[in-house]
């Protein structure tokens, strides 16, 4: 039973973030495309405000994924959430926006499970350094 959860575990961190790797390339991809779309939502500091999300978002999934400094990568992932939720999604009178604030509060919900629980049996974090969770 003890693998099954690991391995559930494992599942669901992967599940996770792989939107926000998907989202990091994504910006890389499209730098400028990007901080244009942040300059339209009156971001100052567009190109530095970028390369942070995409930091965030990179960093923390990979550290999410592989469960090495796994609530530290949740963090990070609960760092970028927070701003990104509440300076781009929240026009409710836009029934997209408001799918994208709940799909932001619903990930920010996973992260802050992840920082509570650990990342499980499956992670470099329990390989390593001996962590239960």
């Amino acid at each position: 039973m003890e693998a099954l959860k690991g391995f559930i575990s494992l599942i669901g961190r992967i599940l996770l973030v792989l939107i926000f790797v998907n989202s990091g390339i994504g910006k890389i991809g499209n730098f400028e495309g990007t901080a244009q779309y942040m300059a339209q939502y009156g971001m100052p500091m567009t190109p530095f405000f970028l390369v942070g999300a995409i930091f965030l978002e990179l960093v923390g999934s990979f550290c999410v994924i592989f469960g090495w400094f796994a609530r530290l990568g949740a963090l990070l992932l609960v760092i970028f959430l927070i701003p990104t939720t509440l300076i781009f999604h929240t026009n409710f009178a836009d029934q997209m926006q408001m799918i994208m604030f709940m799909k932001n509060v619903s990930m920010l919900g996973g992260c802050l499970f992840i920082l509570g629980a650990g990342p499980g049996k499956f992670s470099l974090d329990h390989l390593f350094r001996g962590k239960k969770n």
